[in-house]
């Protein structure tokens, strides 16, 4: 009997791992770096030979290919796109060359040899939103990453035979937005250039997804966090990806946590965490709800969660351009004679999460101070400013009526100024002379990345090569 019980028991294990492997899931990777017109990249062909290998370790197909003429290239999109119909996930992750032409952005293939705009529309470049909406539209979730943020190889022909028409030629890729069930990331910010790497190396972008992205257990928008993080650190501050999501649910490559782990992380955050910093500097002035949103999924409990709910309430409320200047409107006269001290304080009963609540509160109102629940000195003096600045009798101690007039005040002002816990933290005099520095050499390539701006007004649909080209306008 005991022994029967054992094979049910695991007959229904294979049965359940069967069933949570089952969901269809293709990915198109593909690294360009042998170009014939241009400098060539050295580590596309690395990144994309790796992230196949990651993404069949988790149950993708992979459509894959490295140095591809814009024909082969089309040869994989036409597969990828077959392969991608119904899919529960489909994934497109591009390493190499990328220019963004009047907002919109393409793929280079190794052959392409760019000379005008006209070229570009005509099909030696590759229109990604055009090519994403074919290939990936059919599928529940689709993600994009574009390791495609290098300086723009053929910027200066572009321009140098557009003189006569006003033709705009960007640095980087142009900004994306995500439709719905889409997440996008970019090695680095619109408009902006990502470094390749040290030659025969995944990039910096490339190396953090292979390590965040498949990790168990994992969910796609905390993993991007941590990919965030580790370019930021990475490159000394130099590049943070960028990227743009309207996910409607948790996306997991890599196996869901069981129930009893996702209650333990939802009551242990990793609050203060360098991740959760990185987060909130990357959207803490954004004027999408959705970004806001985004932080609130990932930190439900995080440092930064009163400011993110009050800034999403300011933007659904629209602009108050007045909101400045009534900041003492329902303010009890008494505040601006009563003064405070710590006596005062004491009897407001300020516990260490209100005291940290105060500082945040400061801190959204550009009166910056450390979020640690303690008021030491540095606090103090921030308080001072703060009564100065509003006419109350600045001692560094708050009374009830201060307190209550600082509850009030940060809902009519968006806070958008950032802690000092949120910026990046600056290197000592001493370690950056300690820091080797290495002269007389090149940099090395970068990718090009650029912003996409809204749909091409003359575009709708019409490809040259099948599902790829150009459009003609």
């Amino acid at each position: 009997m005991r022994f029967r019980t054992l094979i049910l028991s695991l007959i229904c294990t294979v049965l359940t791992a069967g069933a949570a492997s089952a969901d269809k899931r293709v990915a198109f990777v593909v690294g360009n770096g042998a170009y014939k017109n241009v400098a060539p990249l050295p580590n596309p062909s690395v990144d994309a030979k790796a992230m196949a290998a990651t993404l069949r370790n988790v149950g993708f197909e992979v459509v894959e290919g490295s140095n591809l003429t814009r024909d082969k290239m089309t040869e994989r999109l036409l597969d990828f796109g077959k392969k991608a119909q119904g899919a529960d996930v489909a994934l497109f992750f591009y390493a190499g060359h990328g220019i963004a032409i009047s907002g919109t952005n393409y793929l280079l293939p190794v052959d392409a040899d760019i000379k005008s705009e006209m070229d570009v529309k005509l099909g030696a470049a590759i229109n990604i939103d055009l090519t994403l909406e074919q290939t990936m539209g059919d599928a529940k979730v689709k993600l994009v990453f574009l390791d495609a943020c290098r300086d723009n190889p053929f910027a200066a022909k572009i321009k140098s035979n557009s003189a006569t028409r006003s033709v705009n030629v960007q640095t980087g890729l142009a900004e994306m937005k995500s439709g719905e069930g889409t997440l996008i990331a970019f090695a680095t910010g619109p408009g902006q250039t990502a470094l390749d790497g040290q030659e025969g190396n995944n990039s910096p972008f490339t190396r953090a997804l292979l390590a965040n992205l498949t990790q168990p257990g994992m969910e796609i928008q905390q993993a991007m966090t941590k990919v965030r993080a580790q370019v930021n650190e990475e490159t000394n501050k130099g590049q943070l990806p960028w990227g743009h999501t309207n996910l409607i649910g948790a996306v997991y490559l890599n196996g869901a946590p069981s129930p009893g782990a996702v209650a333990a992380t939802l009551q242990t955050p990793a609050a203060g965490s360098d991740v959760e910093l990185e987060f909130w500097r990357s959207i803490k002035e954004s004027n999408k709800p959705e970004e806001l949103n985004a932080y609130l999924s990932a930190y439900p409990n995080g440092q930064f969660r009163s400011l993110a709910l009050s800034r999403i309430a300011s933007l659904e409320a629209g602009p108050k351009p007045d909101a400045t200047r009534n900041l003492t409107k329902g303010i009890d006269p008494a505040t601006f004679k009563e003064e405070a001290n710590q006596t005062t304080e004491d009897q407001i009963g300020l516990d260490k999460n209100k005291r940290r609540d105060v500082q945040r509160r400061l801190t959204g109102l550009g009166f910056d101070t450390k979020i640690t629940g303690q008021f030491d000195q540095g606090t103090r003096a921030v308080i001072t400013r703060w009564q100065a600045a509003r006419g109350y009798p600045a001692s560094g101690y708050l009374n009830a009526l201060q307190h209550k007039a600082l509850l009030t005040e940060i809902v009519a002002t968006a806070p958008t100024a950032s802690t000092e816990e949120d910026r990046p933290k600056r290197r000592t005099t001493s370690q950056q002379q300690a820091q080797p520095q290495v002269q007389h050499q090149a940099p090395p390539p970068q990718r090009q990345y650029a912003p996409a701006p809204g749909p091409d007004p003359a575009g709708a649909g019409r490809f040259i090569g099948g599902v790829v080209g150009g459009m003609l306008r």
